[in-house]
C-alpha cells in the first residue's frame, strides 16, 4: 500500500498535508493506515519536492495523528464492551491485547500512555481505546498524548527530513545499510525461534 500511496502524494505535493491529515484520521477509525509511514512520506516530500510547505506538512501528520487519538479514546469510551461483539472489531484489535493493556494502566498510569506513544504496529490505537475504555480523565488523555505525540512526530519528521535533504549523497550507502538490516533481521529471527524451542522443551520437562 505504502509503494502504490506515495507517488499519488508526490504528484499532489501541494495538497500532500491535507490529504494526510485526512487518511490520519482514519486511522482513528482502526483504519490499518501506518501513522509512521505518513510521517516518513511527509517529510520525504517537504524535504524534496515542496520545502515551502514544511511547517503545513508537518502540522498535518502532527494534528492528525493527534485529533485520530482523541478518536479511538471516545469509541472507546462511548461503546465500551459493545466493541467486542463485532466480529471485524474483535479481530483486528483481540480482547487479550486490551486487556494487557488495562493492566499496564493499573501498574503504571499515565506513564503507559507516554511510553506506548512510541510504540507502533497497532499497539496505539489499543492504548488510547484502553484509556477510553476505563474512562480515563480525557483532559489527562490530552495531555500525556499531546506531549508524547509532539516528541514522537518532531524526532521521526526532523530524522526523515534531514536524510531527504542529503539523500543524494547518502544514496551510496543505503545499499551497505539495507545488507546490514537484513542481517541483524536475520539473526534476531534466528535468536527467537532458538529461544521458543527452549521455552517448549522446559515446558514439555515440566
Amino acid at each position: 500500500m505504502l509503494e502504490s500511496f506515495t507517488p499519488f502524494l508526490e504528484n499532489h505535493a501541494q495538497y500532500a498535508h491535507i490529504i494526510v491529515f485526512g487518511l490520519l484520521m482514519l486511522a482513528g477509525f482502526n483504519v490499518p493506515i501506518s501513522e509512521d509511514a505518513m510521517i516518513i512520506i511527509s517529510a520525504f516530500i517537504a524535504a524534496t519536492i515542496v520545502p515551502e510547505n514544511t511547517h503545513l506538512l508537518f502540522l498535518g501528520v502532527f494534528l492528525g495523528a493527534y485529533i485520530s487519538d482523541w478518536t479511538a479514546y471516545w469509541i472507546g469510551r462511548t461503546l465500551g464492551r459493545k466493541l467486542f461483539e463485532h466480529k471485524w472489531f474483535s479481530k483486528a484489535v483481540p480482547e487479550k491485547k486490551i486487556l494487557r493493556i488495562q493492566n499496564y494502566y493499573k501498574k503504571y498510569g499515565v506513564l503507559t500512555l507516554l511510553v506506548g506513544r512510541f510504540i507502533p504496529f497497532g499497539v496505539r490505537n489499543c492504548l488510547f481505546m484502553t484509556a477510553g475504555l476505563g474512562k480515563m480523565d480525557f483532559i489527562k488523555f490530552l495531555i500525556a498524548d499531546g506531549i508524547a505525540c509532539l516528541i514522537s512526530n518532531s524526532v521521526l519528521f526532523y530524522l526523515t527530513y534531514q536524510l531527504g535533504k542529503n539523500y543524494l549523497v547518502l544514496m551510496p550507502y543505503l545499499k551497505n545499510f539495507n545488507i546490514a538490516i537484513f542481517l541483524l533481521f536475520l539473526v534476531t529471527l534466528i535468536a527467537f525461534i532458538c529461544y521458543k524451542r527452549i521455552i517448549n522443551r522446559e515446558k514439555i520437562r515440566s
